[in-house]
């Protein structure tokens, strides 16, 4: 396993570990947030370029399909958020709106904070106990 796949498992096992952290700590205002955010043209643009840099990052330089289930993941979720990103800021307004309503954020909260929960915990245990390559 390479050293960049234990760094990126890491941040990002740490990453979704703590935004759901956050999703129960403010779960009112991270619902109300969601829903504004959604009618906020600026804040999409700005996440969505924020998602696509990520993605863009994270898929030109670990763009590994093999090696195991944390590469593979790590792999995937550069895919995802370039994609996420791309949709933010190619889609209309109007189809990310029926997209975020379809999804019932608020009904389904629960959902919406167990599969990062289930994310970090998996990259994180698996790439804090990963040794580290010498380089």
């Amino acid at each position: 396993m390479s050293r960049l796949t234990i760094f990126l498992g890491r941040l990002l096992g740490l990453f979704f570990l703590l935004m759901v952290v956050a999703m129960i700590l403010n779960r009112p205002a991270m619902v109300e947030t969601a829903a504004a955010f959604m009618h906020d043209p600026p804040a999409l643009l700005i996440f969505g370029m924020i998602a696509l840099a990520a993605g863009l990052a994270i898929v030109l330089s670990h763009n590994r399909w093999s090696g195991g289930a944390l590469t593979v993941i790590v792999t995937l979720l550069g895919w995802i958020f370039l994609i996420r990103g791309l949709l933010l800021l190619c889609l209309p307004r109007e189809a990310l709106l029926r997209i975020f309503e379809s999804l019932e954020y608020s009904r389904h909260y629960p959902f919406f904070a167990i599969i990062p929960l289930a994310l970090g915990l998996y990259l994180t245990i698996k790439s804090f106990s990963a040794s580290m390559p010498k380089e």
